[in-house]
């Protein structure tokens, strides 16, 4: 696990404090597009099959909106990927609009985040092409890619999230949770890892700390759409 120093997660403008504690980072490579596999279902990936150096910082649901965090992605000069659930979003879909401004590009993450594994196809459908519906509708841009709640996902979720128009669905290597991150294999983020982390009350000290591990590995945050053909 990796901690970075303590750091406030009460809601409000981030201080010079916060801001001084972002890494710097080289610019990341020219992405390097991956294979997709053929057929009716979209793919599944934990990681980005890739030796470049860089990894990808994922951001969920939308439920905890603090000015920090906009502050925070914006002086980070980082692409986030946020898969957004509509219930979360939906009492101020504008904050997102000004993380889309420092960086972040909009994925769906379901209506209302149930779990969707074993559940009949009319409710996946339900769920998944009508959270990108909805997305497109208010940021613009439909998605094109998907994570499931809990990263729980069966056949029909993969096969749905096609029908949708969606390309890949994703689960992740790193979670980040109160500051810490927790990693799956080993103790350091890998070329190609997806991190994930929440808009929760401890957003500033979870955003430094995938920050940090990923520049203690010696990578640079990348944009996981650009390496999605």
């Amino acid at each position: 696990m990796s901690a970075p120093p303590d750091a406030p997660s009460s809601p409000g403008a981030a201080g010079a404090d916060l801001l001084s504690r972002i890494p710097t980072f080289p610019p990341a490579p020219p992405a390097e597009k991956i294979t997709l596999p053929v057929g009716p279902a979209a793919a599944w990936l934990t990681h980005i099959p890739t030796s470049q150096k860089v990894a990808f910082l994922t951001i969920d649901d939308g439920w905890v909106k603090q000015p920090e965090a906009i502050q925070l992605v914006q002086a980070a000069h980082v692409p986030v990927t946020l898969f957004l659930t509509i219930d979360a979003i939906r009492n101020n879909p504008g904050y997102f609009k000004r993380l889309e401004a420092g960086g972040a590009v909009i994925e769906a993450h379901t209506l209302t985040h149930p779990e969707l594994k074993g559940k009949p196809l009319a409710f996946q459908q339900h769920e998944i092409c009508g959270s990108a519906d909805q997305l497109g509708a208010l940021y613009g841009r439909r998605p094109v890619l998907f994570r499931p709640p809990f990263g729980d996902k069966d056949l029909t979720t993969l096969l749905v999230t096609h029908q949708c128009g969606m390309k890949a669905a994703f689960f992740w290597k790193e979670t980040v949770d109160k500051g810490v991150v927790h990693f799956q294999e080993g103790h350091t983020v890998q070329p190609g890892d997806i991190i994930l982390m929440h808009f929760r009350p401890a957003f500033a000290a979870d955003f430094l700390a995938a920050l940090q591990a990923i520049h203690d590995a010696g990578l640079t945050p990348a944009l996981l759409e650009n390496y999605i053909p």
